[in-house]
């Protein structure tokens, strides 16, 4: 590799005087002409930084080696978890290489699987890709969104399940949306904004989205406006059918916030009017299902950290709302309804619980999962008595178990086949002190035996923002680095959503700095601890995670 970093040439970046003020302030953006991307001085620029670091990079002499190793070990088929609607099975599966997953349909678990779609047939170059699916609740229709060289716009066409053939709908300027069935499979629930002008289409800024109900076969312009807010220029809203039909509830987001609004539309009238159930941005409410009027929502309002409500229609007022399941000290991220009973998925110290409650909030038992790790799934409908679920961890590639609700037992459905021997390596999780004194727990992986004389090469990974929790995850690449004989650090830094809205909020705004203390914080005790130096430690994150590094 090469060794004499300072000898790189890279391109000059000259400054500008751009000034703007904002609230009074003068801040200076001496780089705003790197913003345009298609000037041909900023075309220059990134010609001028690509050869540098490809120069760079070609000169690695394990770089070939690496690449073949790591194409190796990514060819191996891959499932997603399935699941039901109808009488049909669906589910996405890659051969090994492919760009794209490939949605698959079948009639049962052990039957022959046809294809539904391929993304990959999309385009020839690759740049269409698949956004977005709903499949109607008896199985024979399927909405989908196709996006193209990944803009947010979304373009939703109707695939006839059975034949694979395409029907005539086609939805256009669609972004941040899905669509959601009506009971009847003649339509679907779906939110667009205006066209905007072909030529700042990329550009523009979004504004009053409109939430609409499409009926198969009549053209856009016919569709329904269900809701819209004038006065509201940055509201999203996103429309979904309760399971027993009667009901669109109406989430009503802002931006990136969590907190958000409830309306709903008694659907059985349908000159019904929407109404506003919970009209103020106090809490994060998650619509769960419904038994008659009684709605149920996992919500943090009250609760940093998560709890079950249920509302009655009859009575919404917040005194008479009802506490299922209360607060406790996991981090209650999701809740399902499945058997009668509610599945809910717990966030222990950044690492999956699940647990199973009957309606009446009392504690049924706890799911007894693979390991200490992350699981994903639960899907599925009231009355079903099967589910499935995928695990995984830093060293536990996904497995998808089908989970018996009756018995509580698990057994493997798809396991991957994936060239390595996992107990040969370990996972450990400690608490550090980060520069106030708050307790920050990091998962560390690494091959067994390894010594721990501070000169390890070591890969330290975080996020910290949005409410997003960073939990155990396999990943190839991080399994090339522990191969050969790396450290993979992961540290849930506040501003994450491991330890709920309060852990979020603690690495927002005017507390931003904490992020960044709790990140350095765990470089400084890994060094410490002699996993690392600092001449041996490398730090990454992307997105938010890049604004943390960079």
């Amino acid at each position: 590799m090469p060794s004499d970093q300072a000898n790189l040439n890279y391109p000059s970046s000259h400054k500008v005087e751009q000034v703007d003020i904002y609230h009074g302030v003068a801040v200076k953006d001496p780089y705003r002409w790197l913003e345009d991307p298609d000037t041909e001085e900023t075309k220059a620029w990134i010609t001028a930084q690509n050869e540098v670091t490809f120069s760079y990079l070609e000169d690695i002499s394990a770089r070939e080696e690496i690449k073949q190793h790591l194409t190796a070990l990514w060819d191996y088929e891959k499932y997603s978890i399935p699941w039901k609607k109808g009488d049909r099975y669906f589910y996405f599966k890659n051969e090994g290489l492919q760009n794209q997953d490939v949605l698959y349909t079948l009639t049962s678990l052990d039957g022959e699987p046809q294809i539904l779609l391929d993304p990959n047939q999309l385009s020839s170059d690759g740049t269409v890709a698949l956004s977005g699916i709903a499949i109607s609740e008896d199985g024979r229709l399927m909405a989908y969104g196709l996006s193209n060289s990944g803009s947010d716009w979304q373009e939703w066409k109707v695939r006839n399940v059975a034949t694979g053939e395409d029907l005539t709908d086609h939805l256009q300027w669609i972004k941040f949306s899905g669509a959601s069935w009506t009971h009847d499979h003649q339509g679907f629930f779906y939110s667009r904004y205006e066209q905007p002008q072909e030529k700042t289409k990329l550009e523009d800024t979004n504004h009053y989205q409109k939430l609409f109900y499409h009926r198969l076969g009549t053209p856009q312009s016919e569709d329904t406006l269900i809701y819209h807010r004038p006065d509201q220029a940055e509201w999203i809203f996103d429309g979904e059918v309760s399971e027993d039909g009667r009901y669109l509830i109406i989430s009503v987001s802002l931006g990136t916030d969590t907190k958000n609004l409830v309306f709903y539309q008694d659907l059985e009238n349908p000159e019904g009017e929407v109404v506003e159930l919970i009209n103020e941005f106090e809490a994060n409410y998650s619509f769960i299902d419904n038994d008659g009027t009684i709605l149920w929502f996992r919500t943090d309002l009250d609760s940093p950290r998560g709890r079950l409500i249920a509302i009655d229609l009859n009575q919404p007022a917040k005194a008479n709302w009802q506490e299922l399941i209360p607060p406790s000290e996991d981090t209650l991220k999701t809740v399902g309804l499945l058997n009668n009973q509610f599945v809910a998925k717990y966030l222990q110290d950044a690492r999956t619980v699940i647990k199973i409650f009957n309606l009446n909030g009392n504690l049924v038992r706890e799911v007894e999962l693979p390991g200490i790790g992350s699981a994903l799934g639960f899907r599925g409908k009231r009355r079903d008595t099967e589910t499935f679920y995928l695990f995984t961890s830093f060293t536990t590639p996904s497995t998808i178990y089908r989970y018996d609700l009756v018995t509580g037992k698990s057994e493997i459905f798809r396991q991957p086949q994936v060239n390595f021997d996992p107990d040969s390596y370990e996972t450990r999780q400690v608490f550090y002190d980060s520069k106030d004194g708050t307790k920050v727990p990091m998962f560390i992986t690494y091959k067994k035996g390894l010594p721990l004389d501070g000169n390890n090469p070591t890969y330290l990974y975080a996020y910290g923002g949005f409410n997003i929790s960073l939990t155990p995850n396999f990943s190839l690449s991080n399994l090339a680095w522990l191969e050969r004989g790396g450290i993979y650090a992961v540290p849930n830094l506040r501003g994450g959503g491991e330890y709920g809205e309060a852990w979020h909020q603690a690495g927002m705004k005017l507390k931003k700095q904490n992020v960044f203390d709790d990140f350095i914080a765990a470089a400084e005790w890994l060094i410490s601890n002699n996993y690392t130096c600092s001449a041996k430690l490398a730090i990454g994150g992307g997105s938010n995670g890049g604004l943390l590094v960079g």
